[in-house]
């Protein structure tokens, strides 16, 4: 068995390559807030949330479940939904809204014709871990609940990108320790972070990072799986996209966390993409837009039950 990492990458022409390459070399590299001053500080100088057209839809705008409340914005498709999309979004559990996902979760929506669900979960410092799994778990269960009634379907997949990655994981296990994972149809995960412990060596690259603090700095043992899903029982899991890049600082998470689920038995696409940072998704490359049309064609495919797309 020969194993290496260009087995994993995805193929795209070379003048996407180059074109991708090009972006990347004319942008600085970001980084999150380092500290609590300067997480205010992005948070004021944060711009209003462009609204989608026609806006999410408000007629629900508050998840129930197991005493729990949490907001949630949700996108219609025209016409009968095929399915709801669970979306959590990214922002290192510390930054963003849900309004901030409007325009893209109303493009998902339409482009799948499924009804986008997305969670409004509080955010760390103020409200440190346990509070947005509590919240994401809280929306899951409502949406498998009221689902059939809401939108007339009980298909119903996940997306989570960045930390909404690992929270999408954590609520599926979550779920699947009620017995409820096999009510969802599959989960993409766009690179998550599965080790919030700096116990692996994949997890000590971020050691330092703030939204470590933020989220967790006051759990004295931090493999518990809630925080860090690499340390779960992985067995009993819906099916997996897992999307990163090579020039993230996460691939080694990913890559690990990809190896723990499929030694469970998970049925798991794991697509590295050469060339690109974290957060790649949001960018505007040739790169970018190949994982995302993949990614859609994968839930899609996930939602009618049928499956997976061809590799590329």
């Amino acid at each position: 068995m020969r194993v290496a990492l260009d087995a994993l990458t995805v193929t795209v022409p070379p003048v996407d390559a180059e074109r991708t390459r090009a972006f990347y070399g004319s942008r600085p590299a970001g980084r999150g807030p380092a500290d609590a001053d300067e997480l205010r500080a992005v948070r004021a100088a944060a711009a209003t949330p462009p609204p989608a057209v026609p806006p999410a839809v408000g007629e629900v705008a508050v998840a129930v479940a197991d005493g729990r409340r949490v907001p949630v914005r949700i996108c219609r498709p025209p016409g009968t939904a095929r399915g709801v999309l669970l979306q959590i979004r990214g922002g290192g559990s510390y930054l963003g809204s849900a309004a901030r996902d409007d325009v893209g979760n109303r493009e998902l929506s339409e482009a799948l014709g499924v009804a986008v669900v997305a969670v409004d979960h509080r955010l760390a410092r103020e409200h440190p871990w346990p509070a947005a799994p509590d919240d994401c778990a809280t929306a899951a269960l409502w949406l498998l609940d009221r689902a059939p009634e809401l939108f007339g379907t009980d298909r119903v997949a996940f997306t989570g990108v960045s930390a909404g990655a690992t929270l999408a994981v954590t609520t599926l296990l979550r779920l699947r320790d009620r017995g409820l994972a096999d009510r969802v149809a599959g989960a993409e995960l766009r690179y998550g972070t599965y080790d919030l412990s700096a116990r692996t060596p994949a997890g000590r690259r971020i050691a330092g990072e703030y939204f470590l603090r933020a989220y967790a700095g006051h759990v004295a043992d931090r493999t518990v799986p809630d925080l860090s899903p690499v340390f779960a029982d992985l067995t009993g899991l819906p099916p997996l996209l897992m999307t990163v890049g090579t020039d993230d600082v996460l691939l080694e998470d990913d890559l690990a966390m990809a190896a723990r689920l499929a030694t469970a038995g998970a049925e798991v696409d794991l697509r590295v993409n050469r060339g690109v940072p974290h957060g790649f998704a949001g960018h505007d490359t040739p790169v970018a837009a190949t994982a995302l049309r993949y990614a859609r064609d994968w839930l899609s495919a996930r939602i009618d039950g049928a499956s997976p797309p061809p590799g590329v």
